[in-house]
């Protein structure tokens, strides 16, 4: 089963990505730039998503992806852990979202991470 420790060792194995705590969370940033949240008891994680992107996420597998009522206004998306189908799509998930936060110079520099 996939858990946080693969969340954490992805975000970690991504150009330039940092660990740090913030609201009691840990929270993985790329030059500055939060893309990642592991909140609550970790059967989730939260990931930076486009909100028109969001809405056909949720429609498309409400198993797989959820909001908050606190994280409406927000750019974000929850993912449960426990819904995704293997690490492969834990990655992509997670280089999407670091992506949206790098700065050109990172997107240029690792064209891996497409």
């Amino acid at each position: 089963m996939i858990d946080s420790a693969d969340v954490r060792r992805i975000a970690l194995s991504l150009p330039e990505t940092v660990e740090k705590e913030a609201w009691q969370m840990p929270t993985f940033r790329v030059a500055g730039k939060m893309f990642i949240t592991i909140p609550d008891d970790e059967t989730s994680f939260a990931v930076r998503c486009p909100i028109h992107e969001r809405q056909e996420l949720i429609a498309a597998e409400p198993e797989k992806f959820w909001v908050p009522p606190h994280e409406a206004s927000s750019s974000w998306v929850r993912v449960r852990l426990a819904q995704l189908e293997d690490l492969e799509e834990l990655r992509d998930i997670l280089v999407d979202s670091w992506k949206q936060a790098a700065p050109t110079r990172l997107l240029d520099a690792f064209p891996g991470t497409e």
